[in-house]
C-alpha cells in the first residue's frame, strides 16, 4: 500500500480562550496524537498541526502549504473536556480550517464530539467526511478506501464505512470501540514541539507537566454529562502498559509532573494498587501526578496506593453540597462521600480539588448555601466552578430543551452563560462565581497564611478578599430572587 500524506490538526486554540490563556497550563492534544500514531503504525505519512499554542488559523494555512497533504484531518482531542463542550470560538475555528483545507485541494475530514453531535454543520462547513465516535478505526478504513485519490476524484464510489458520514449517506452503524487499549501505539509525541511546552510551564509554574490517559469512557450516569464518543462504555489500559508509557516519557522528555486526564482514574478494582506496585518497583523516583476520581471510590486503601504511586492531587467531581441536587443529577454518590473522601485524601497528604456546578434545575438558595458550607467545612486546596451546561444527547438537555435560549454553547470557558431558563439569571451566577471564589481565597489565607501565591502581603490580601466578598455578597443577596415561574 502506498503511503498517504495526512495532516492532523484540532481546533482548540489556547489563545482564543482568555481564561485558560491567563492560567497558561497548556497540554498537547492527546487524542489527536493517538490518532496520528495509529495511522502512522499502518504505514501512512503523518504530520501534526498543534493549535494549542498557535496564534490563529493562519498557522493552519501555513501548515497546509508546507505539508501539501492529501488528507486534512481535524481530529479533536476527546480527552479535553472543553472540546466536548464545544466553545463557539473553537467551532468557528474548525469551520474556517475545513474551508482552508478545501482551498488547498485536500480531502477534509472531521472527527470529535461536536462533529458527532452536529454532523450536518461540519459537512456544510466543508468536511467531505465526518467520523462518528472514537475515530481511529473508521478513519483508517476511510483513508485506505480512498487511497491517494485526489479531491477531484469521484468520492461517491467509496463504499459505506461504519462510523463515517458524508453528504451522500444516511447515518451508518457506529463502529465498536477499541477494547484492547494496550494494543494501541503510544501517542506520537515526537510530532509535538515538547520543548516549547516545557519552556511555558517552567516560566509560569516552575515545573513541566505532560498529559496521559489510562482509560476511555465512563460507565456512570450523571445526566448532565455528554458522552458522544464512548457513551456508557469504559475500557482501561493495563497498569503495565501505563507504566511502560510513563517510563518512555520520563526517559525521553523528563516531565516533572503528569496530568492523568481520565474521566475517572482507577475505577477497575485493584488497578491503583497494581500501578503503585509497578511504580515503586522502578529504579527511579516516581513522577508526581494529579487525577480525577469519584468521591465514593476514595477509600483508605486506595488513598494509600495513590500515595505510593506518586499522586499529589485528586480532583473530585463534587458538583454540589446538596444531596437533593446530587440525586437530581443521578450522581450516584452522596455529600457524605465527598466529605469522607476529602478527609481521607488529606490524611494521606494528597491535595484535594473540587469541581462544582451551580444552576441545576430545582436548585434553591438553600442548596447554594449548602455547597458553600461544604467548601468551608472540607477546605479543598482548589476549586473549579461552572454552571449547568445542557449538551445534546443528555437527559438534562432533553429536560430543559423547551427552555433553551438562542445561545446553545459558551463562547469561551469563562462565559458562564445560562443556556436555559435556570433557577437564577446568568448575571446572578457570574456574581456567585466571584463570591464563592473570593470566600475560598479568604479561607485559604486564614488557614494557610504562607500560601505561596498570596504570601507577599497576607494581611492586605485578607482585607482585599474580605472586602470583595462582602461587596459581592451584598450584590448577590440583592439579586437572588429566582426567575419568575421557575421553582
Amino acid at each position: 500500500m502506498k503511503a498517504t500524506k495526512i495532516l492532523f490538526g484540532q481546533s482548540y486554540y489556547l489563545r482564543f480562550d482568555p481564561k485558560l490563556w491567563h492560567a497558561m497550563q497548556p497540554y498537547a492534544p492527546l487524542g489527536t496524537l493517538y490518532a496520528a500514531s495509529a495511522l502512522r503504525a499502518r504505514g501512512h505519512d503523518v504530520a501534526l498541526f498543534d493549535a494549542m499554542l498557535a496564534t490563529g488559523v493562519s498557522e493552519w494555512d501555513d501548515a497546509l502549504a508546507q505539508h501539501q497533504p492529501t488528507f486534512a484531518v481535524l481530529f479533536e482531542d476527546n480527552f479535553n473536556y472543553l472540546s466536548k463542550m464545544c466553545l463557539l470560538r473553537m467551532r468557528d475555528a474548525a469551520f474556517h480550517m475545513l474551508r482552508m483545507a478545501r482551498v488547498h485541494g485536500c480531502i477534509a475530514i472531521a472527527c470529535g464530539a461536536d462533529a458527532t453531535d452536529h454532523t450536518d454543520l461540519y459537512l456544510a462547513a466543508g468536511a467531505h467526511f465526518v467520523i462518528l465516535g472514537e475515530g481511529e478505526g473508521s478513519l483508517a478504513e476511510l483513508i485506505e478506501s480512498l487511497g491517494a485519490a485526489l479531491p477531484t476524484s469521484d468520492l461517491t464510489q467509496i463504499p459505506p464505512i461504519a462510523g463515517v458520514m458524508s453528504t451522500r449517506t444516511v447515518v451508518p452503524v457506529r463502529r465498536p470501540d477499541i477494547r484492547d487499549l494496550d494494543a494501541m501505539p503510544f501517542p506520537a509525541w515526537d510530532l509535538v514541539d515538547v520543548n516549547r511546552y516545557r519552556q511555558i510551564w517552567l516560566k509560569h509554574h516552575g515545573f513541566f507537566s505532560m498529559n496521559m490517559v489510562t482509560t476511555r469512557g465512563c460507565p456512570y450516569h450523571c445526566n448532565w454529562c455528554a458522552k458522544p464518543i464512548w457513551g456508557q462504555r469504559y475500557n482501561v489500559r493495563s497498569p503495565q502498559n501505563v507504566e511502560a508509557e510513563l517510563a518512555h516519557l520520563r526517559a525521553r522528555y523528563a516531565p516533572d509532573h503528569i496530568n492523568f486526564v481520565d474521566d475517572i482514574f482507577g475505577l477497575k478494582p485493584g488497578w491503583v494498587e497494581q500501578f503503585a506496585t509497578l511504580m515503586v518497583a522502578g529504579a527511579r523516583p516516581v513522577v508526581p501526578f494529579k487525577c480525577l476520581m469519584r468521591a465514593d471510590l476514595v477509600q483508605p486503601e486506595i488513598a494509600l496506593a495513590l500515595v505510593r504511586a506518586g499522586c499529589k492531587t485528586v480532583w473530585i467531581g463534587a458538583e454540589s453540597g446538596s444531596q437533593k441536587v446530587l440525586d437530581a443529577m443521578d450522581k450516584g454518590d452522596t455529600v457524605q462521600d465527598i466529605r469522607a473522601a476529602s478527609q481521607t485524601l488529606r490524611q494521606h497528604g494528597i491535595a484535594v480539588g473540587f469541581f462544582l456546578q451551580f444552576g441545576y434545575p430545582g436548585e434553591t438558595w438553600q442548596d447554594i448555601r449548602l455547597t458553600r458550607q461544604m467548601i468551608q467545612d472540607c477546605a479543598p486546596d482548589d476549586i473549579g466552578i461552572s454552571v449547568s451546561y445542557p449538551l445534546p444527547g443528555t437527559k438534562f438537555h432533553d429536560r430543559v430543551r423547551a427552555d433553551l435560549g438562542l445561545q446553545h454553547n459558551w463562547t469561551d470557558s469563562a462565559d458562564l452563560a445560562m443556556l436555559y431558563a435556570g433557577p437564577y439569571s446568568a448575571r446572578f451566577y457570574r456574581r456567585l462565581h466571584r463570591v464563592v471564589h473570593a470566600g475560598f481565597r479568604l479561607q485559604q489565607l486564614i488557614r494557610k497564611p504562607n500560601i505561596k501565591r498570596l504570601a507577599r502581603a497576607p494581611v492586605e490580601a485578607v482585607h482585599y478578599y474580605a472586602g470583595a466578598l462582602d461587596l459581592a455578597g451584598q450584590r448577590l443577596l440583592w439579586k437572588k430572587s429566582p426567575r419568575a415561574g421557575v421553582v
